[in-house]
């Protein structure tokens, strides 16, 4: 089959662009694949990190993707949908994280011939932090796609309320496998000049207020000293806030705090080192961070928010809390350490590797594409 996929891709960084880089590297096997991307993807006044693209040196994969929009440019929008439909697919395929980019979404699935599939990959349609535009817009893109890949019972539970006769499949996101392969635990621990023999705490990815960071700090100020934490991800929220919590910290001397976007090359080395990932999450859809972390065989304490609970608690792949609370959260980690639960739970994540493929994503999304 022809397909032209629009989404975040090389030069822009950040965890929709890995997603949909892994997701043509599958498709492309059986299929012809033309990618697009964005020319600017935000106006650098309202992006909160210090870049939007990758780094010189990091090891990504470098999709060519044909650059057409820019966001906040309406002259580029119609150009842009034109692009698409010349490259004559039989399925146009976009992702849809941002309520922000409903009109030239809606735009781009418009100007498509009749014959085309049009199809939309729903990572977040309510959006973690609100605005008063989001209903329209959410509206104004889902009438013009003809089917839904989600990955969480959340976000069909939103699809759904927004249109009710929405044909979708339901996908677990994949595992990732293209960060390299685990490193030794000491190895991992002397490259982070951490000890290396402390019960080792990881929270990873872009800090937002919702992701609860600050719930995490005060668990483990509770937690003696056999443990540390690694925090390791830009601020895109107040970094005075957190700076000053672990300060006043009385564990802040076992507390590792890397404020910076974390590059493909190095994200190996914080998972080996680490004996579980945590995720006190306020709200959530589904996680890149799972992926990643389950690719590394690490385990998970998570909240119970979004699909967490379907692609971690249910499959017996860590530990899920009632919510994002600091005496929950500490009675949770010590619970994982206390009664070695890790090697249980790493024997269970073995077992999903294949089962959460992108191979298999590739093929029930090309499936799926037949039936509507």
């Amino acid at each position: 089959m022809k397909i032209s996929i629009f989404s975040a891709f090389y030069p822009f960084r950040g965890g929709i662009a890995q997603f949909n880089a892994r997701l043509v590297r599958s498709l492309e096997k059986e299929n012809e694949v033309s990618a697009f991307t964005f020319k600017k993807q935000y106006p650098n006044l309202l992006f909160p990190g210090t870049s939007q693209f990758v780094g010189e040196n990091d090891l990504v994969d470098k999709i060519v993707a044909k650059r057409i929009v820019s966001t906040f440019n309406p002259l580029t929008y119609l150009g842009a949908a034109n692009a698409i439909k010349n490259s004559n697919p039989d399925v146009f395929i976009t992702n849809y994280w941002m309520s922000f980019f409903g009109i030239f979404m809606g735009v781009f699935a418009s100007k498509q011939s009749p014959e085309t599939k049009k199809i939309a990959i729903i990572h977040n349609l309510i959006p973690h932090e609100k605005r008063f535009f989001d209903k329209w817009l959410n509206n104004y893109f889902l009438k013009r796609y003809d089917g839904f890949v989600i990955m969480s019972e959340s976000v069909k539970k939103d699809l759904l309320a927004s249109k009710t006769d929405a044909k979708y499949i339901q996908l677990n996101h994949p595992w990732y496998d293209h960060f390299g392969s685990k490193i030794s635990t000491l190895e991992a621990r002397e490259k982070l000049k951490i000890s290396p023999t402390k019960k080792t705490i990881l929270f990873f990815g872009l800090i937002r207020d919702y992701k609860g960071l600050d719930v995490l700090i005060d668990a483990f100020s509770g937690l003696n000293d056999e443990y540390q934490l690694v925090i390791a991800g830009e601020v895109y929220s107040n970094l005075q806030k957190y700076e000053e919590q672990i300060a006043e910290s009385k564990s802040r001397d076992r507390i590792f705090f890397v404020n910076q976007y974390i590059q493909d090359s190095e994200v190996q080395m914080y998972f080996s080192a680490a004996d579980v990932c945590v995720l006190p999450y306020r709200s959530a859809t589904q996680s890149g961070i799972t992926a990643t972390s389950f690719h590394f065989e690490v385990p998970i304490i998570a909240t119970n928010v979004g699909g967490l609970n379907e692609s971690i608690g249910i499959t017996e792949l860590g530990l899920i809390v009632d919510e994002p609370n600091p005496k929950l959260l500490q009675e949770a980690i010590s619970n994982y350490f206390e009664n070695n639960l890790k090697e249980k739970f790493q024997i269970n994540i073995r077992k999903g590797k294949e089962k959460n493929s992108w191979d298999n994503f590739a093929k029930s999304l090309i499936s799926f594409s037949k039936t509507i």
